[in-house]
């Protein structure tokens, strides 16, 4: 295919649900050009509770399903699919895909001073201490706590985001974490963002919150570039930015207020789509 083509071909982004807007907005930020095809698996969230086996499952057939938009890059805007699937899935497909686990350890090793990381994530990413494995193959001399907190996400999901039991919430995971002596937390799940402020707020100023999702839209774009497939200008060349469409499998109406709340552009239609056939 000519390069000229494949620059001018969409990322694919999924996550579980809303979270991976958190990295899509990110993307529009810092590849403006770039058009996004965006999959929520409204239906099926949250994956942090699930088996490795079904999250591989979920992950292929999503993956079949943006390849039907003929996407050049698929960033995997989920840290729970991230760490049980990322391997999986990049040796059965034959196509750039990206997590957002490894960008957002770098940066927590890059920021500690003291060498003391928290992480907070769902179930199965807690489990799975791919954040303490990636940071420790880096430098063994840093410790990593983490605490899974199972209950943001669906409060994020049904916008409870800034009511008071969240705060109630916060406070029960994030105790024991405030008293310990790390000085940088990982915001490890794409969800946490939207619950960003309230989690400064309890945390204190001294903590460093790592957000991921910068960083995987900056390893988007030096892939991009690397492959010679960053997109220079809008793919339709007069508008400021590229072309965004949004896929779920559940409650699109729902899913498409929630977006235009977050995102930078307010998006105009979200259609709903059985996964289960791909």
């Amino acid at each position: 295919m000519k390069i000229e083509k494949k620059k001018d071909m969409p990322i694919g982004v999924f996550d579980s649900g809303v979270g991976g807007l958190t990295v899509a907005r990110e993307i529009m930020r810092q590849l403006p050009n770039e058009s996004i095809v965006y999959f929520g698996d409204t239906a099926r969230v949250p994956y942090g509770s699930k088996s490795e086996t079904t999250i591989i499952r979920y992950s292929r057939q999503i993956i079949r399903f943006l390849l039907t938009k003929e996407v050049k890059a698929i960033v995997i805007a989920c840290n729970t699919a991230s760490a049980l699937a990322l391997d999986a899935v990049r040796k059965e497909f034959k196509i750039p895909i990206i997590g957002v686990v490894a960008p957002g350890a770098r940066a927590a090793r890059e920021e500690t001073i003291n060498k003391k990381i928290g992480v907070i994530g769902t179930e199965a990413t807690v489990k799975s201490e791919i954040y303490k494995k990636l940071i420790q193959a880096e430098d063994p001399q840093i410790s990593v706590s983490g605490r899974a907190c199972p209950l943001f996400v669906p409060l994020v999901e049904e916008g409870f985001a800034k009511h008071k039991i969240t705060q109630e919430v916060i406070d029960i995971y994030l105790s024991d974490m405030r008293k310990s002596d790390i000085d940088t937390l990982i915001l490890g799940c794409t969800h946490y963002p939207l619950l960003r402020s309230r989690i400064r707020e309890y945390m204190g100023e001294k903590i460093h919150l790592v957000n991921p999702a910068y960083e995987t839209a900056m390893d988007l774009k030096r892939l991009l570039a690397e492959e010679e497939m960053l997109r220079d200008i809008p793919v339709n060349g007069q508008e400021e930015h590229g072309e965004y469409s949004f896929y779920v499998s559940d409650a699109a109406d729902k899913f498409k207020q929630f977006a235009n709340s977050i995102l930078p552009y307010d998006i105009e239609t979200t259609k709903q789509i059985n996964i289960e056939e791909y």
